[in-house]
């Protein structure tokens, strides 16, 4: 990438702009030219080569190179049809046939020339043989109206081209002329437009006698640049694209005009495109009413879990027995932990949950709930935004809330003052969380395989079923708990 960088600003202002404007005009043109657009600078050197600086795949057919191509350079030896069309100044177009994947490809390669008429690189457009024959047989109406697009685009001059959305397999397109009449109808178009109630073909029909919305004509017209609007008609919805096709004048006109201060191009009419984006819309807004129902649900268990846990802390508050009490406080923070991840699925559209601000959430109920403030014991959140799944959150979150707890419980029974630290990471395979604390440590001979602590069998049950992870728990200043658990990717799902 820094070579194609070290080429661009080898250039000229001028000629780097053009090239700019070439490159925002190569997606819509190779869906429109169904082919693949690779963008050559020639290298000046000991060695000539040319290097692929910007490319486009088409939308509207498979790719021929799948991969990306940037950066790849090739010498005369390897691309003669390249270096031909620079040498010789002109278009070198089906003369260079090359099997790529067992396809035989056409290429047609233009020179790429900057104000000056120097030529500074190439533009190859590769189709295939079978979309190439398909081409060929098109109405030359067609063919002609996309060869001035072509030559546009080398001159960059598609202002507005990369505002446009892709051009589909199945969208429609047409040519209207700087009259209005519609000279040439694709099939598909044909198709498109007897939904909207045109059961003969519009070919040589006017524009303007058309009852459906064309403003998109008239403005692609009148602002000399490609227009796209969507437009709701007869409960369905429909995108239009307008791309002014302009071609240059015969020379005698050009230099009368260039004289006169006229710029020297004239418009040969105006390529309309159609999609229909009925169903996408409609699937749209199944799932944003679908996202509202579960953000809903998420909402009310949030509250169900909230209310539970009220009537526990009441209860709590009755028991004559502090061991009673202190157990229900515990399950009351479980429930409230719970509650924090289904709060942020409630506010959330994503399907993932930011654990550092859910862990921020559980510290601050333990500081709220079982902490005791004489102890002087700090919470300190470390680490970096660890996101997670809905079904990995819940879990996580009651794995922090009851390590923190026991932290908090059985690390500070005969000390005032200590700190407890909770840190999140996570690289492309495992999530880490890791809670330690300067406190009193394992009582020796401790075993967490013989522990009766409700609290570490949960985590044991939540890491090892749920999370699919382990769980470690050592002696250093104090206490120190590692989990560690495959992110749902190295898992085999869906990150």
């Amino acid at each position: 990438m820094n070579q194609i960088y070290a080429l661009r600003q080898a250039l000229g202002d001028k000629d780097r702009a053009l090239l700019s404007r070439i490159e925002a005009s190569l997606p819509i043109l190779a869906d429109l030219s169904r082919a693949d657009l690779l963008l050559y600078l020639f290298r000046v050197g000991p060695a000539a080569e040319a290097m692929v600086v910007a490319e486009a795949k088409p939308h509207s057919v498979p790719a021929i190179y799948p991969e990306s191509l940037l950066g790849k350079a090739v010498t005369p030896q390897e691309e003669p049809v390249i270096f031909r069309a620079l040498s010789h100044g002109h278009s070198e177009s089906g003369i260079s046939s090359v099997m790529v994947r067992g396809t035989v490809t056409v290429r047609e390669v233009f020179p790429v020339r900057g104000p000056s008429r120097l030529i500074f690189g190439a533009l190859s457009i590769e189709t295939n043989l079978v979309e190439r024959e398909r081409h060929r047989h098109r109405s030359p109406v067609f063919r002609q109206a996309l060869a001035d697009l072509q030559q546009m685009a080398l001159r960059g001059e598609l202002e507005g081209a990369e505002s446009l959305s892709p051009f589909w397999e199945h969208d429609g397109i047409l040519f209207v002329d700087q009259e209005g009449q519609i000279r040439y109808v694709s099939g598909v178009a044909e198709t498109l437009y007897r939904k909207l109630g045109y059961a003969d073909s519009l070919l040589k029909c006017n524009i303007r006698d058309l009852e459906t919305n064309e403003s998109v004509f008239y403005e692609a017209v009148l602002q000399k640049r490609c227009v796209e609007r969507e437009h709701q008609e007869k409960q369905l919805t429909w995108v239009r694209k307008g791309i002014p096709i302009f071609t240059p004048l015969p020379r005698g006109w050009r230099r009368r005009l260039l004289q006169k201060g006229h710029y020297e191009r004239k418009l040969g009419g105006v390529l309309l495109a159609i999609h229909d984006e009925t169903d996408a819309r409609r699937k749209e807004q199944e799932l944003r009413i679908k996202s509202a129902m579960i953000q809903e649900i998420h909402h009310r268990v949030k509250n169900n879990l909230q209310t539970i846990a009220a009537l526990l802390r009441l209860q709590a508050r009755r028991m004559e027995y502090p061991e009673a009490q202190e157990r229900l406080e515990e399950s009351v923070n479980r429930i409230l932990s719970v509650a924090v991840v289904h709060e942020f699925l409630s506010h959330d559209e994503g399907s993932t949950i930011n654990m550092k601000e859910v862990s921020q959430r559980i510290v601050e109920l333990t500081e709220q709930g079982i902490m005791d403030p004489a102890k002087g014991i700090k919470l300190l959140l470390k680490g970096f935004d660890v996101s997670l799944p809905a079904q990995q959150a819940t879990a996580c979150a009651l794995v922090i809330n009851e390590l923190l707890q026991n932290a908090v419980e059985h690390g500070y029974t005969d000390r005032v003052g200590g700190c407890i630290s909770i840190t999140l990471a996570r690289n492309d395979r495992e999530v880490r969380i890791e809670i330690a604390d300067d406190g009193e440590g394992l009582p020796p001979g401790f075993d967490l395989n013989q522990s009766a602590t409700l609290g570490l069998k949960i985590v044991q049950t939540l890491v090892k079923e749920d999370l699919k992870g382990t769980f470690e728990l050592s002696n250093g200043k104090g206490v120190r708990a590692l989990v560690r658990f495959p992110t749902l990717s190295a898992q085999g799902g869906a990150k």
